[in-house]
């Protein structure tokens, strides 16, 4: 009996071992997806997911507050100014001081700006809110449960984030292959 007791044991240990790395492999492939997706956006528009996501909030409001993009974004405002800065450096958007109060600036799009959001492939926050937003009320509490615990299990529930799915700093662009920021 006591061998027995010992293999059920065994058994269970090895169940818990194969779960967690399951559990690691299922994490191992979110950070892959994401890597991949960012690779392939500066790939094809040389933008990171954080500098599309900006420039497609200035596109669609066509004249906005940097506060307001922030906002919108979920990002601070550091970070929104640094974001515009590089945009406005590769000619995607410009800044203008409100006419009748100077303290104001305002954010536009440029005609490149607006082809380049035109052009740039769909990125995978877009793919994952589509599907969740799908799920039943349900589906989505238990998902958001999950992911919340990892988040627990992995110390990071004071790391400040966006809902933006990217890998890095927020604010910078890796070219593709050779790993230097720009």
């Amino acid at each position: 009996m006591k061998s027995g007791g010992g293999r059920i044991l065994g058994n269970r240990y090895a169940q818990m071992a194969n779960r967690s790395d399951d559990a690691l492999v299922a994490l191992r492939r979110i950070l892959r997806a994401t890597e991949f997706n960012s690779r392939q956006l500066a790939s094809q528009s040389d933008l990171t997911p954080s500098q599309l996501i900006v420039l497609q909030i200035v596109s669609r409001r066509q004249k906005v507050t940097p506060s307001a993009v922030a906002q919108a974004a979920s990002l601070s405002q550091a970070t929104v100014t640094s974001l515009v800065d590089k945009l406005e450096k590769r000619g995607l958007v410009t800044r203008r001081r409100d006419t009748e109060d100077r303290r104001r600036i305002w954010i536009e799009p440029t005609e490149a700006g607006q082809a380049t959001v035109a052009a740039a492939p769909d990125l995978l926050q877009e793919q994952f809110r589509s599907r969740f937003d799908r799920l039943e009320d349900w589906e989505q509490a238990l998902v958001l449960t999950g992911l919340e615990r990892v988040s627990s299990l992995l110390g990071a529930e004071a790391i400040d984030a966006a809902p933006v799915l990217d890998v890095g700093d927020i604010d910078r662009l890796t070219q593709a292959g050779n790993g230097e920021s720009k």
